[in-house]
């Protein structure tokens, strides 16, 4: 075991747990966090006229994702989300008449979300919007510089172990 003064211990000078010593991957993650947050700023603010959350966003572009209706729990799997989470976004867009509960043709049980007309015409005006959102939190890279951010953030998703709920 290391003496408490030797070199690479708890608390000396140089060592990782120093205070004076930048914690370079703890600030990247800082700005990651302030990043996604001001892109969630950004983005409710330009979905407010259109009168949708980014969470009943997220999800009408799922259900719009699906070649059939998929299931409550098809939709819950793909956004990493509790079934009551899903329930919760549906009733709010079959509410406002972007999707449709359905029943599912081989099970009386099973519930399936159909996008409507008007869901699909949300969709293309939140497209958009998140480009103006995107536009706005870009702005200040150049064409090379956003395809390098572009490479990194691939780099960071695609490496990212799978969640199991």
């Amino acid at each position: 075991m290391d003496a408490p003064d030797s070199p690479g211990s708890l608390g000396s000078p140089g060592s990782p747990d120093t205070p004076d010593t930048p914690d370079t991957d703890g600030m990247l993650a800082e700005q990651l966090l302030r990043l996604t947050r001001r892109l969630h700023r950004i983005q409710s603010r330009q979905l407010e006229p259109i009168d949708i959350t980014p969470a009943q966003f997220r999800l009408l572009r799922t259900v719009a994702s699906y070649d059939a209706a998929p299931r409550m729990a098809d939709l819950a799997r793909r956004l990493d989300v509790v079934p009551r989470a899903v329930t919760t976004l549906v009733d709010a867009l079959e509410a406002s008449g972007r999707v449709r509960r359905a029943p599912d043709p081989d099970s009386r049980r099973v519930v399936r979300v159909e996008i409507t007309d008007e869901g699909r015409a949300t969709l293309r005006s939140l497209r958009s919007a998140r480009r103006a959102a995107a536009e706005e939190i870009l702005a200040p890279l150049t064409a090379d510089q956003r395809e390098v951010l572009g490479g990194l953030l691939s780099a960071l998703v695609d490496g990212m172990p799978e969640r199991r709920c």
